[in-house]
């Protein structure tokens, strides 16, 4: 009888405790994304400038701190240089694709109509070159930070910095993330 009380007592809090863990406000961000690449998989390659998007779901904790869903999609070419015969370089051109899926918290403090935050994300990332066939996908970080605009009660823009880092081909990247956008807020 007493096992089952404490059984009862035990699921009531815990209902109690998750329930108010339900996010009952918090944003949806989309905009465009420039994602200055690593080009560490490919050799003599340049560094790409990778053009696309961001967005990200966030569900508010507390008023402070935050749940986030990322995700982007940057596209662009990689070029690179092989030795060919005689001593000159064959210049190839690949068009590449890079998409991150990330979670993690967010933190943000609202002073009248900015709200700066700062972030940690975990999660995947996956890459392909087309006109190789190559793709590999690994597990990516991203740490950074940013400013929304207050524009009316409901909408902001943003101003976003991160730098993500990837496993791609087992060697790693180190990237930056700078995006903005629209937020709306709810």
């Amino acid at each position: 009888m007493l096992k089952g009380m404490w059984i009862a007592v035990l699921l009531s809090v815990g209902a109690g405790v998750a329930s108010a863990q339900i996010p009952t406000s918090g944003n949806i961000f989309f905009g465009y994304s420039f994602e200055n690449a690593s080009s560490t998989a490919l050799v003599n390659a340049t560094r790409p400038s990778l053009h696309g998007w961001d967005g990200s779901l966030e569900g508010k904790l507390a008023p402070f701190i935050g749940l986030v869903t990322d995700i982007s999609g940057h596209y662009g070419t990689q070029a690179f240089t092989e030795p060919g015969p005689g001593g000159g370089g064959i210049n190839f051109y690949v068009t590449a694709h890079e998409y991150e899926a990330l979670f993690g918290p967010r933190v943000s403090v609202p002073v009248g109509k900015f709200t700066p935050f700062g972030e940690f994300f975990v999660g995947v990332g996956h890459i392909s070159a087309g006109s190789l066939s190559l793709s590999n996908t690994s597990w990516a970080t991203a740490l950074g930070g940013g400013l929304d605009y207050r524009l009316v009660r409901l909408v902001a823009v943003r101003v976003e910095g991160d730098y993500v880092r990837t496993n791609f081909f087992s060697t790693s990247q180190n990237d930056i993330r700078i995006s903005t956008g629209i937020v709306f807020r709810f």
